[in-house]
């Protein structure tokens, strides 16, 4: 009875979820001038996976059906958005995220059951910092940044989206280590050697990102909020220190187009007008699907969908998908404080961090809330190491779910092991007042 009334809410939520899936997609398969049959299957498909995954996979493997509805949605729309403007890349986009449904469900296997993270953690250390290393040596620049490698077959693919995964369980490993401040030493020196190779790099929002969740993360494992502070002193310190810097002129471009974009409007800022003008022309309601001029935008598929979501489903939708982004976090934090051990506590904990700062950091870009730093919007944005990457931290927030059922079952064996133990079958005899069968005190005793 109890699991009847907890899922039924889910599936009313996932039905809705499937629904608008399913409806978007054929009215772009049936837009004119003819029938696209590529629509009608991804009409299916798409509403099948997110069925699937958060339905039957469940029954399978220990998941959080809610936090895997709410990741559903975003995908969901990140693919219908793409493909409603590029049909390849829409496409695409969707078998990345079933490559990204099956990373997410080795996340949440390897979270589940591996127990002895000392060995892991100590190689994943220098595997991370090599991977970093390998865009300086072999990668090509983007926008002033170095961090993508231009494969062939692959496309673009960037070490600092596979690295954050391991971040987090380096950082979880060692944070929760209780014993001062020499057991945290070795994830203090990790983020700064990733931090020092991110800013040759000069990829300053992946930077900012590491820095301020391993700062997060720091303050909850320790409760120390003097150096926390002196942290956040220290990284405002740094970004005036970059904005001087000549080899990051163009971080003084992306302020200066922050305080006044109209001033370089067909150059440096031709962009972010371009987005607050689709934003605005949206109006409440959006334009409709398919509808304005989303490809005047450069960025319009990765750094700056959110503003083509505004200007084809309106205001209304875009501030829903902020708050689906609101309920994503506030369950990733729920499964944080429910976590009975400190290691899977700090890897949720560090996990929704991450996502919360990438969201905050690049719709606040959009915008023009703060400066833009050119990250991606997390499930939403084209990009498959992205893609597959946040779907990996879904899963090692699934993983934590688990162990927690899985301590809460231990827990009630033992309770109720412990009730048989002093269960005794008490019989006494009216007339004496003693036990009658002594084997039950016997049983008891033992």
């Amino acid at each position: 009875m109890k699991s009847t009334k907890n899922e039924s809410p889910i599936r009313l939520l996932v039905s809705a979820i499937v629904l608008f899936e399913a409806i978007t997609l054929l009215l772009i398969a049936i837009k004119p001038p003819f029938l696209n049959t590529e629509a009608l299957m991804l009409a299916v498909a798409l509403p099948l996976l997110c069925w699937i995954s958060t339905i039957l996979l469940p029954k399978f493997v220990p998941m959080d059906q809610l936090l895997m509805a709410l990741t559903n949605f975003l995908c969901g729309v990140g693919i219908i958005i793409l493909y409603s403007i590029v049909p390849e890349r829409g496409l695409r986009q969707a078998l990345l995220f079933a490559l990204g449904l099956g990373a997410m469900m080795a996340g949440v296997l390897f979270v589940r059951w591996i127990r002895n993270w000392k060995t892991l953690c100590w190689l994943m250390i220098p595997a991370s910092i090599g991977l970093l290393l390998l865009p300086i040596a072999v990668g090509v620049w983007n926008n002033d940044v170095k961090n993508i490698i231009a494969m062939r077959w692959f496309g673009n693919f960037q070490p600092s989206e596979i690295v954050k995964l391991m971040a987090m369980l380096v950082l979880a490993h060692f944070f929760s280590q209780r014993r001062g401040i020499r057991r945290k030493l070795p994830a203090l020196l990790f983020v700064a050697a990733c931090l020092g190779v991110l800013l040759l790099q000069r990829d300053l929002g992946t930077a900012l990102m590491y820095y301020l969740t391993a700062l997060a993360m720091y303050f909850v494992s320790t409760g120390n909020g003097l150096i926390s502070l002196l942290g956040l002193v220290g990284a405002a310190v740094s970004a005036v220190v970059a904005y001087h810097i000549p080899g990051f002129a163009y971080v003084r471009v992306r302020v200066a187009i922050w305080r006044n974009p109209w001033d370089t409007a067909l150059g440096s800022g031709y962009q972010i007008i371009q987005a607050l003008m689709a934003i605005g022309s949206g109006g409440l309601w959006g334009l409709g699907l398919g509808l304005g001029l989303p490809r005047i935008i450069p960025a319009y598929h990765t750094d700056f969908i959110f503003a083509v979501i505004c200007e084809q489903f309106g205001l209304v939708f875009g501030v829903c998908v902020v708050l689906v982004y609101v309920a994503l976090l506030a369950r990733g934090f729920s499964i944080a404080l429910r976590a009975r051990r400190s290691f899977y506590a700090l890897l949720a904990f560090g996990c929704t961090t991450l996502l919360g700062i990438q969201t905050f950091v690049i719709i606040g870009g959009v915008i023009k809330m703060i400066p833009l730093t050119g990250i991606t919007m997390p499930f939403v944005s084209y990009g498959g190491t992205s893609l597959v990457s946040c779907l990996t931290l879904i899963g090692f927030l699934h993983g934590v779910s688990a162990r927690i059922e899985a301590d809460t079952e231990q827990d009630i064996a033992i309770v109720e092991a412990s009730e048989d133990t002093y269960d005794y079958d008490y019989d006494y005899d009216d007339d004496d007042d003693e036990y009658d069968d002594e084997d039950d005190w016997e049983v008891a005793e033992a």
